[in-house]
């Protein structure tokens, strides 16, 4: 059995090297595997999960330079930060060589979710030049006797929004040896999985160290997302740990994605004319499931259930709660006799009437008359003092023209806070600009969402269809779809999530983070079947780190083919097909051509 090394530049939490881990192949009788050297990630997190995950420790590091640094964070670096050195690498190699060097860079600069002009900018541009700086630092590192295969990995849009950085990457590569192939690739064809995910990949073999050609791996069936979800316990179940939770949304989402049919996102909302569905309770309950007894008829049958849900255990009681006295918080009329009194004193505590409404306004000494007083419209007033309030004597008058010319409740101007129809004609527009002014309506019934979400959102997946490419948010308001039209529906529970089934007769739900991290191929339980939980407690920080991984089975894809080229390239077999090769030169019946896809 050969052993081969691999080092992992910006590993993430692993996926890529757990993918070189399980990789083996044989070529002429010889058997191969991987060795992990390490990785260094600039996440503690992701290094975290590289540990645990791969069972050899990532180191963090910061691959930024000094400058770059300051660009990314708006501020320069803290006294106690340096710029890491190409021994840096080979410590966290073990100070050993690697014979293939996997380096996965960050990509949201490339990245279609991030704005164009904002991609542009210095801060993502200083992000966009990690991928060179990181294999610039290798190189140094291992200069005398450079990695036999190196491989980068990113999104497709690096070949455009990238470009510079790519065109120094290949001068570089080229300059130490290296002949390249690249170009896309769906890595869910490549490992199987049940996701889409097209990626872009650069292979590089140095022609010295390895000889032989490296070949594409074979493409595989891509999974429905059913085929990896059916065998994981239902959301929310604790077998799964906590990564199973499924997300609390407000009923309006849970009621959006039960609208939109499997295999659709947000713009299937818009196509739903108002009024035309609505929500009905299914048959799933008894009946009298949470039913309310009449309290002036007999109840149903008593049963052991003894909850709402179980049968009609509720009851329209009319008595209040506490049953005060006939009499309790009543008020007396000021022209009726008053009821008998009693030794209770309190309003609230006897049958005695212990309230007046009471005429009189209370006599004051310093109080004169005319104060409150209100002048009638059609009569003179009274002398115009020099009071500033009415409770001084200054009059108030009863207007009859406020409420006629005016509304009833704000009352202002005939197109105070008006708003237009949708598709009829503005009103003149004037120099009052604000909702709050006069005759011109300044705001408008738009059909159209205020925020328009890209194609993705409230992405609804179909059950036996592959998912498109897992990303970091993992949110169903967020591009990508993060929900999944579930045909298993689960028990009734009083978790606070709601099961609306869709017109389909699936539970369109949110995926759970431990479903998301098995669309990436990662597993779902450990060896001694402890479910996978990532560093940390937060799943939108888990989810971007899922999200960013190199799914495990196209990296042992690609581990695979990479094993059976550095197998060909040992020595010990070159002399033995040189050894062939002659063989077969004297009897041409024993040749054959076989034609297959290569990379250099």
């Amino acid at each position: 059995m050969h052993t081969y090394t691999t080092f992992h530049i910006f590993c993430g939490l692993g996926g890529g090297a757990l993918g070189f881990q399980r990789a083996h192949a044989t070529y002429a009788g010889v058997s191969g595997q991987f060795r992990t050297l390490g990785g260094v990630d600039v996440d503690p997190a992701a290094c975290d999960d590289f540990t645990q995950l791969v069972g050899v420790p990532a180191t963090c590091l910061d691959l930024f330079s000094a400058e770059d640094y300051t660009a990314w964070h708006d501020m320069p670096p803290p006294p106690t930060w340096r710029e890491a050195t190409p021994e840096d690498l080979r410590a966290a190699a073990q100070h050993e060589r690697p014979d293939v060097l996997f380096t996965s860079p960050p990509c949201v600069g490339h990245s279609a979710l991030l704005p164009a002009l904002t991609a542009a900018t210095p801060k993502y541009q200083a992000m966009n030049r990690l991928a060179y700086r990181g294999l610039a630092l290798a190189l140094a590192a291992w200069q005398d006797a450079p990695p036999g295969l190196i491989l980068l990995e990113n999104v497709p849009r690096i070949t455009t929004r990238g470009v510079v950085w790519l065109a120094a990457i290949r001068e570089l590569l080229r300059a130490h040896g290296y002949v390249l192939h690249e170009g896309g690739h769906d890595l869910g064809a490549v490992g199987g999985l049940a996701q889409h995910r097209r990626r872009y990949l650069l292979v590089a073999r140095h022609r010295t160290t390895v000889p032989a050609i490296l070949y594409q791996p074979p493409p595989r069936r891509v999974k429905p997302v059913g085929d990896v979800l059916s065998p994981l316990p239902p959301p929310d179940d604790p077998a799964a740990g906590p990564m199973h939770r499924l997300p609390r949304l407000q009923w309006r989402t849970w009621v959006r994605l039960a609208l939109i049919p499997a295999g659709g996102d947000w713009r299937d909302l818009q196509d739903i004319a108002p009024g035309s569905v609505a929500i009905t309770p299914t048959r799933a309950y008894f009946d009298n499931s949470y039913g309310v007894t009449r309290w002036t008829e007999p109840a149903p049958t008593v049963t052991s259930g003894g909850s709402p849900s179980c049968g009609r255990t509720t009851v329209a009681d009319p008595r209040l709660s506490h049953l005060p006295r006939k009499g309790v918080f009543r008020v007396q009329r000021w022209d009726r006799p008053s009821s008998t009194v009693v030794g209770q004193a309190g309003v609230g505590r006897s049958n005695g009437v212990n309230a007046v409404a009471d005429p009189r306004v209370p006599a004051r000494p310093d109080r004169r008359s005319g104060q409150l007083a209100v002048t009638d419209w059609q009569a003179p007033a009274s002398t115009v003092t020099g009071e500033d309030s009415v409770g001084g004597g200054a009059p108030s008058i009863a207007d009859p023209r406020f409420p006629a010319t005016r509304g009833a409740t704000y009352h202002g101007s005939p197109g105070l806070y008006g708003v237009m129809d949708w598709q009829s004609p503005s009103g003149a527009v004037t120099g009052s600009a604000t909702v709050s002014s006069s005759n011109a309506p300044a705001a408008v019934a738009d059909p159209r969402l205020a925020c328009t979400p890209r194609s993705g959102a409230f992405g609804v997946l179909a059950w036996d269809a592959p998912a498109p490419a897992v990303t970091g948010s993992g949110d169903v308001h967020a591009q990508g779809a993060a929900a999944v039209a579930d045909p298993r529906l689960p028990a009734d529970t009083a978790t606070g999530t709601w099961v609306i089934l869709a017109e389909d007769g699936t539970w369109h739900r949110p995926l759970t983070t431990l479903e998301l991290a098995v669309l990436q191929g990662l597993p779902a339980f450990h060896g001694d079947d402890t479910p996978l939980v990532l560093a940390g407690q937060s799943h939108s920080a888990w989810r971007k780190r899922i999200g960013n991984a190199v799914p495990p089975p196209a990296a042992e894809a690609v581990a695979t083919a990479m094993l059976t080229t550095l197998i060909a390239g040992s020595e010990n077999l070159l002399l033995w097909n040189s050894f062939m090769a002659t063989v077969w030169a004297h009897d041409h019946r024993r040749l054959r051509l076989v034609s297959r896809p290569r990379l250099p």
